[in-house]
């Protein structure tokens, strides 16, 4: 047996080793570590190669690869969506991911991102939240109580400061277990009967619903002036939440429009409505909140860039730890170019 060398090994970063990372520094702690590193990518975003993920659609779900590089770094995650996995006792999303250093092509980081992509999700929430929901928001609507949403909730907590988060779902059992999950959160947590008793007297709504369809969580009556509103459930083809005349009144804010136009809300409107990239409002190239009653709109479909930002800011945070597992992932033969040699050699 040969001993691998130095070279040959890769951190890896188990789903254990992910949730002993985030007991360490603390959730809420790290999803603003983690909003704080989106934002200062977002900052730098003419730098990434950008791309619509791609994405391998079936009708129970749908599998993606998500690439990304700033020069110096290359990443990407691979995530599934598949709705009907609860009934099996599955999870309706799995991912994990890898940085890359571009000057070699050697990984530098294998993660897992089933987790770490809930936490990149919330900490976007509410990175967006921060910058264009109404000053001094306190209320949030969270439809949808499946496995985002108390991510959602401690993050809009920690990053947005929220005192009260208002849920709904149409499985009493979901809100329920979000309730639960919500205890000593110091947050105030009110179960609803309905969409629009969560909405009432929310600043912020966020919609994360898993069905792959075209719905209607919110109907245009149900949404008032002066709020934010979170649109994350709608993320492929032929999969919405919002009715369009919402989408018609509101100014709206996307990640990368290539990937927004083919799966966020905005599938349902003309190919050129006119929308904002929110890094532009980050560096100032565009005006996001503009006066107390217009109603914004992040339709967040998830971008590489958000979890590249993730792994990066996992990369440097497991260092000197022991959150992660030296793998053996490279082949690092004595002469580089006999790696024949290094296999007949292993008999």
């Amino acid at each position: 047996m040969l001993t691998p060398s130095e070279k040959a090994f890769v951190p890896f970063v188990s789903v254990d080793h992910m949730m002993q990372l985030i007991n360490h520094v603390g959730l809420a702690p790290m999803m603003q570590g983690i909003s704080d590193r989106i934002e200062a990518d977002f900052r730098r975003w003419p730098l990434f190669d950008k791309t619509p993920r791609v994405a391998s659609h079936s009708d129970v779900g749908v599998i993606e690869l998500m690439p990304t590089s700033d020069g110096d770094v290359y990443g990407f995650k691979y995530v599934n969506g598949h709705p009907g996995n609860t009934a099996g006792g599955l999870q309706t999303v799995t991912a994990f991911g890898l940085l890359s250093d571009v000057a070699t092509g050697y990984p530098v980081l294998l993660s897992e991102m089933t987790i770490l992509t809930a936490l990149r999700t919330a900490a976007t929430s509410a990175l967006v939240a921060r910058v264009l929901a109404p000053k001094g928001s306190t209320v949030m609507a969270m439809i949808g109580n499946g496995a985002q949403s108390e991510f959602q909730s401690i993050a809009m907590q920690a990053i947005v400061g929220i005192k009260e988060v208002r849920l709904y779902d149409v499985d009493p059992a979901a809100t329920a277990k979000c309730a639960r999950n919500l205890e000593g959160s110091g947050l105030k947590v009110v179960s609803c009967d309905s969409a629009e008793e969560a909405i009432l007297g929310a600043q912020i709504i966020t919609t994360c619903t898993a069905d792959k369809q075209y719905a209607t969580i919110l109907t245009d009556n149900m949404v008032g002036a002066g709020v934010h509103i979170n649109a994350i459930g709608g993320d492929c083809p032929g999969k919405t939440e919002l009715a369009p005349a919402i989408l018609n009144r509101a100014e709206i804010f996307v990640e990368y429009p290539e990937q927004t136009r083919i799966e966020g809300e905005i599938q349902q409107l003309a190919p050129d409505h006119p929308v904002t990239e929110f890094w532009e409002v980050l560096t100032g190239a565009a005006q996001g909140r503009k006066d107390a009653k217009q109603i914004t709109l992040f339709d967040s479909v998830g971008f590489a860039i958000e979890d590249f930002s993730a792994l990066c800011y996992v990369r440097d945070a497991i260092k000197g730890t022991e959150f992660f597992t030296p793998l053996d992932m490279l082949a690092d033969p004595d002469d580089p170019r006999d790696l024949f040699g290094m296999v007949a050699r292993a008999k």
